[in-house]
């Protein structure tokens, strides 16, 4: 049987496959008791059954990462994730998007990339 993740995957074009195949390894290897799933018709990562790093389709080509802490925006001024890196677009102050046009601005970044996404998971347990 195909796991519902791969099976997503197995859908997209080549390079959007590549993009989306790197992102989740990257997101795997964030945390040990990362799970992964597909909600909100995307790959979702995070702890258990919470819902953490969420990949997506841009409609305009390449592949989106959202960082969210659920479902629902959390009330919570004194929440701060710091971007040394800059690539984090912040849509909310507890929902930030990277965005990525090809596999070498993922590949140049996977570094940056994998710390965010381990801080990320840490911080919003």
């Amino acid at each position: 049987m195909v796991a519902p993740v791969d099976a997503w995957v197995a859908g997209l074009e080549p390079g959007s496959a590549a993009m989306v195949g790197r992102l989740r390894s990257l997101a795997l290897a964030a945390a040990p008791d990362i799970a992964e799933r597909i909600k909100w018709n995307a790959p979702s990562f995070g702890p258990g059954d919470s819902d953490r790093i969420t990949l997506g389709l841009d409609r305009k080509g390449g592949v989106r990462v959202v960082l969210h802490r659920g479902a629902t925006a959390k009330a919570d001024a004194a929440f701060v994730f710091a971007d040394p890196a800059v690539l984090i677009r912040w849509a909310a102050p507890d929902r930030g998007v990277l965005a990525f046009t090809d596999i070498a601005a993922i590949a140049t970044k996977s570094g940056e990339i994998a710390d965010i996404f381990a801080r990320w998971v840490a911080a919003t347990r």
